[in-house]
């Protein structure tokens, strides 16, 4: 089953079985999987115990019950996925101090001799101080002989015995009550910060160098936040506190006050649970793909360059075959274009072509005056009762065999009689 264990929790007992098991002489056997054998502290009942859960203690684990049944070895394994959490609740401190000097050593010094002086508010509000960053700047006072040293204090509420009042074995309750004793922690470091420094206006820092300098300490601000610690981030997977921040799982990291858990980034892996930053792969070595979670998941650049050249491969391929495939369309079109153009110029001049030897025709037949055959529109009545006439003629004198009609003969004649006209090359070039 999936469990969760608050962060910094001053104990928990996870049961080896989720049901009573009433065997007799049973042993038990846990184990961490993928990592490393390590000694767990078990009672004689089989609950494994945690003090002070770390995120690194997340993880899945199994058991293992043996016991004789009947003079039978009998063993049943229970399987459990352990996750850390921490409600939300924090203190963000500003403090600034005036010096005489801005130098990182003098300022090293004064930070570690503050720190030592902020152990014992530390225990007695359950409570831990980590001093992030400092800043050194000149006072607008006096700007020439006087510097201002900002010191930014995060307060975390989860120090030792931290939850020492919430026993409940009810998870809801607990987490109520987990939420009440942040509420009010909170308001009491606030208080003791304040006395505190109040107490301590002035703190000299001697060195060999210099006889000593004093930072005395001029303002503090105090912010409450609500993010999450580095490594865990707000996933939603606790119903019960859907605002909790959940530790992040292998292959993930949050940096602090993020609140997200991020795959880690190609090149990168991470290992254990809670991570604030990846682990880079060692030089020449990269993942293929985020959220690496093994340092198996590093592989020489070649590899890596091999497949995602391939991938880059593919928009080059298409850049190249597209201008082809547009020029062939091109071809194909124009080619079309082409061919219609020549059939439609042929068409016209085939057409062309026969009105010429029709009216060349004409001509001929009109220089010779050979009349057309067919019938003609708008010709006379006298003409064709004339035709008539001539073929009733025809008709009731049978011509002698191989000669010819007296009509025809005498039309012969009249053509032999006249001169028969000769064509020169210009007429021929005008008439046709």
């Amino acid at each position: 089953g999936l469990v969760f264990i608050h962060t910094e929790s001053s104990r928990y007992s996870l049961p080896c079985s989720p049901i009573e098991m009433d065997v007799a002489d049973p042993t038990y056997r846990w184990v961490q999987d993928g990592a490393a054998p390590k000694l767990f502290s078990v009672t004689e009942k089989g609950h494994l115990l945690f003090q002070r859960f770390q995120a690194g203690d997340s993880g899945k684990y199994s058991c293992t019950v043996s016991y004789m049944r009947h003079g039978i070895p009998v063993s049943q394994t229970f399987h459990y996925s352990i996750l850390g959490y921490h409600v939300l609740g924090g203190l963000d401190t500003v403090l600034l101090f005036h010096s005489k000097l801005c130098k990182d050593e003098w300022t090293k010094r004064f930070l570690r001799g503050l720190q030592d002086e902020l152990r014992q508010l530390e225990m007695e509000q359950h409570c831990k101080l980590q001093l992030n960053a400092t800043f050194c700047f000149p006072s607008l006072n006096n700007p020439w002989d006087e510097f201002i040293v900002q010191v930014q204090l995060e307060v975390s509420l989860f120090g030792p015995h931290w939850d020492e009042h919430c026993h409940s074995q009810d998870m809801e309750m607990l987490t109520h009550c987990y939420h009440r004793t942040v509420q009010h922690n909170l308001g009491q470091v606030q208080l003791a910060l304040m006395r505190f420094f109040k107490e301590h206006k002035s703190f000299p820092i001697t060195g060999a160098d210099t006889s000593s300098i004093n930072f005395t300490n001029e303002f503090v601000g105090f912010l409450k936040t609500k993010q999450c610690s580095g490594g865990y981030g707000q996933t939603k997977q606790l119903l019960r506190c859907l605002d909790c921040c959940i530790v992040c799982p292998p292959g993930t990291f949050s940096p602090p006050k993020n609140s997200q858990c991020s795959p880690c980034p190609i090149g990168t892996y991470s290992l254990t649970y809670g991570v604030e930053f990846c682990t880079p792969c060692k030089d020449g070595m990269i993942t293929r793909v985020p959220g690496a979670s093994s340092m198996t998941d590093c592989v020489k650049k070649e590899r890596t360059k091999q497949v995602v050249s391939i991938a880059h491969r593919i928009p080059v391929l298409l850049l190249i075959i597209l201008p082809v495939l547009l020029a062939l369309n091109l071809i194909f079109i124009l080619s079309s274009c082409y061919w219609f153009y020549q059939e439609y110029q042929v068409s016209p001049t085939r057409a062309s072509k026969m009105t010429g030897s029709t009216t060349r025709m004409e001509t001929v037949t009109g220089f010779f005056r050979i009349p057309r055959q067919g019938p003609r529109a708008g010709r006379s009545a006298s003409d064709t009762s004339d035709l008539d006439s001539r073929a009733s003629q025809v008709g009731d004198e049978e011509p002698t065999h191989g000669a010819p009609s007296p009509a025809v003969t005498s039309n012969l004649g009249a053509v032999t009689d006249e001169t028969i006209p000769v064509l020169t090359l210009e007429d021929r070039k005008d008439n046709f």
